[in-house]
């Protein structure tokens, strides 16, 4: 009689584990399948951007397969951390216990998808043109933002170049747009390379190098800010403003793009000859590429100290008399930004003074250089310079333009009227030195005075750390 309770009261506990051993293991299998699911939100968000990414991405590298979470070779680098000052210690924790702004899914696939592309560095064309193309051949480098109608022309007027097959093509974008990667992926008369500068306002909308909510307004008088008590209330300008994202963009990218090229883009290792600077709303005139030949080869026999060779200044003057003549010169910033081409010995010059550059309170890169020259370079810098243009600026709107509508075509007119006629002066078979410089680099100027719009610490931090970057 005891054994069969016994036996009963082992069947009912033995019943009892089981029926709780699943109601656990249910449960458990539930919350895995709850952490793994997205809100509905992050997938609608997921699969919008991964639809547009994959169009955009195959139309810039056919073989890359984007997804929502792009599998990438390394993790992305992280912003470079900016120490505090030791008497702001106790404020700078208070800030990092604020929380971190959200960041919508389709910013990190767009991240991912950047930083893919820029580790992967596919060149598109690249068996096509290999005959044509030999080592040391001319870098073409474009700095491009979001005006694809003066792209397009810029485009055109390199597809027009005699000796373009020649070239390695290298659009440095700060925007991802799939309208400019179309525009870019019908580039076929040269090798091509789409680079991306990773920390651009896009890729970060609401939190540093973008604009934080947390920072300062632009006009606020600093001792209103420090009892805001916002993010970079220690650092206006030397004007009292505090940074504006939009502008302090284009010397970071600048920057990181010279950096990038010179030092990351693994088909430029060993590369000797020139890189020429150019943007997004320039028009190239059809011997570019042959005057930048006859300028190298008269920079080795009569001007070995040139730092720079310019294709032009701004003015669109006719080529009568002019077309085979250079002058070398100090460089000026506001005449000889434009059409840059430089030596790897002229990078490595720029590159030691990265720490001038960066902290110079200047949101113009080329007044930034103009400052180097004067106050960190062994001497001021010294230009070749084609008297006739052999570039122009058709942009008449964007950053330093208070024109709202933009006209590229009326612009293309204006520079065609100047080239047409001068057909026949093109293609000079030699050049002549009608100006130069005295020794020594005298004559070399330095800013008459700092522009600003770069006295945030965390400008400065991030543009030196891009020599770090991997």
């Amino acid at each position: 009689m005891r054994f069969r309770v016994y036996k009963r009261k082992v069947v009912i506990l033995t019943v009892v584990v089981v029926i709780c051993g699943l109601a656990f293991w249910s449960s458990g299998r539930q919350k895995k399948n709850d952490s793994m699911s997205l809100p509905k939100e992050a997938e609608a968000a997921a699969r919008r951007s991964s639809s547009s990414s994959s169009v955009s991405s195959s139309s810039v590298n056919n073989h890359i397969q984007v997804q929502a979470t792009p599998v990438v070779s390394r993790a992305p680098a992280p912003l470079p951390v900016i120490q505090a000052n030791d008497t702001h210690q106790e404020k700078a924790k208070d800030k990092e216990k604020l929380p971190k702004p959200e960041v919508d899914n389709a910013t990190l696939v767009y991240r991912g998808i950047v930083f893919q592309l820029n580790f992967d560095q596919t060149i598109r064309n690249e068996e096509k043109f290999k005959a044509a193309r030999r080592k040391d051949d001319l870098v073409v480098v474009v700095q491009v933002h979001n005006r694809p109608d003066y792209l397009k022309l810029l485009v055109d007027s390199l597809r027009k170049s005699r000796r373009v097959e020649s070239i390695l093509l290298i659009f440095s974008h700060d925007y991802w747009s799939p309208e400019i990667n179309k525009l870019v992926a019908a580039v076929d008369f040269c090798q091509v390379l789409q680079i991306f500068f990773p920390f651009s306002v896009q890729l970060y909308p609401q939190e540093f190098p973008g604009h934080d909510p947390k920072d300062c307004p632009r006009d606020i008088p600093k001792e209103d800010a420090l009892k805001l008590g916002c993010i970079n209330a220690e650092y206006p300008d030397s004007f009292g403003h505090y940074r504006e994202a939009k502008f302090s963009q284009t010397k970071h990218h600048w920057w990181w793009k010279l950096h990038f090229v010179w030092d990351r883009v693994r088909a430029l290792k060993d590369h000797k000859g020139s890189v020429l600077l150019i943007e997004e709303d320039h028009y190239m005139a059809p011997d570019f590429i042959h005057l930048l030949k006859l300028m190298s080869a008269l920079k080795r026999e009569q001007c070995a100290d040139c730092d720079i060779l310019s294709l032009g200044s701004y003015s669109h003057i006719g080529y009568s008399g002019k077309a085979n003549k250079v002058e070398v010169k100090a460089w000026k910033s506001t005449e000889h930004n434009m059409g840059m081409a430089l030596s790897r010995e002229t990078y490595q010059k720029l590159i030691r003074c990265t720490d001038t550059f960066c902290t110079y309170d200047d949101y113009n890169w080329d007044w930034s250089l103009q400052h180097l020259s004067a106050s960190c370079l062994p001497s001021y810098w010294k230009v070749m310079v084609s008297e006739a243009p052999r570039i122009f600026h058709a942009g008449d709107c964007g950053m330093h333009h208070k024109k709202v509508a933009c006209m590229p075509i009326s612009q293309k007119t204006k520079i065609e009227n100047v080239l047409q006629p001068s057909g026949n002066q093109l293609f000079p078979k030699n050049l002549l030195i009608t100006k130069r410089l005295p020794a020594n680099g005298a004559g070399g100027v330095a800013p008459h005075v700092k522009n600003g719009g770069w006295g945030d610490i965390r400008d400065h931090e991030l543009c030196k750390s891009y020599v770090r970057l991997q």
